[in-house]
C-alpha cells in the first residue's frame, strides 16, 4: 500500500503478512479521497478510523493534514503496527486496542468523520449496528463512511446520503 497524496505522497508501507487485514486498495482509496476533497476541509477534520487494520486510511488522512486521528482495532498486532508506522512517519495517531462497537459505546467524543471498514464477513445486521452506533458520534456536518462489498445495499436506511463503488468495493456515506 502507498500514501497517495500530501506530505508523505508516494511513501510505500508494507504491513507484516501475519496481520489479519484486507487493506483498502490504492484505487479505491484514491477515489474516496477525490470525493472527500470537495466535501470537507481535511485540515480541520477530526477522524475516527474504526477497524483500522494496517492504519492505511489514517496515514492518508495524516499525510493530508487531518486535525486529529483516532485509530481503533481489536488486534494487538495491528495497533502495534500503526503505532510503529506513525512514529516512523512522525505523525500523531491516538490508538485504541478495542473492539470497534465497544469503543463506540464507551467513547464520549465526537468526530467530523468516521471511517469504518469492518471485516467483509460481517452480516447486514452487524453493519447496521456500526451505523447505528456511529451516527450519534458525528458532528453536525460530519460523515460516516462505511466500506463494504457491492453486494450490500444500505440506501434504504435513515441518514444514508450516497454511495460510490470502485470495483467490488463500495463506500456508503451517512450524515447525522
Amino acid at each position: 500500500m502507498r500514501i497517495i497524496s500530501g506530505l508523505h505522497k508516494g511513501r510505500r508501507i508494507t504491513a507484516p503478512k501475519k496481520l489479519p487485514v484486507r487493506p483498502t486498495t490504492d484505487r479505491s482509496k484514491e477515489g474516496l479521497f477525490n470525493l472527500l476533497q470537495h466535501r470537507i476541509e481535511i485540515s480541520e477534520t477530526e477522524v475516527l478510523d474504526l477497524f483500522a487494520g494496517t492504519g492505511n486510511i489514517s496515514y492518508e488522512f495524516a499525510s493530508r493534514g487531518a486535525k486529529s486521528l483516532t485509530a481503533v482495532d481489536q488486534n494487538r498486532n495491528c495497533i502495534q503496527f500503526i503505532q510503529k508506522t506513525a512514529k516512523e512517519l512522525q505523525i500523531e495517531i491516538s490508538t485504541h486496542q478495542k473492539e470497534s462497537t465497544r469503543f463506540l459505546e464507551q467513547n464520549k467524543g465526537s468526530f467530523h468523520l468516521i471511517f469504518a471498514d469492518p471485516p467483509y464477513n460481517f452480516d447486514q445486521d452487524a453493519y447496521e449496528n456500526i451505523i447505528f452506533l456511529s451516527l450519534p458520534k458525528l458532528r453536525k456536518e460530519g460523515f460516516l463512511i462505511l466500506e463494504h462489498f457491492k453486494q450490500l445495499d444500505f440506501s434504504s436506511l435513515n441518514n444514508f446520503a450516497f454511495s460510490r463503488g470502485y470495483g467490488s468495493t463500495v463506500f456508503s456515506f451517512f450524515t447525522p
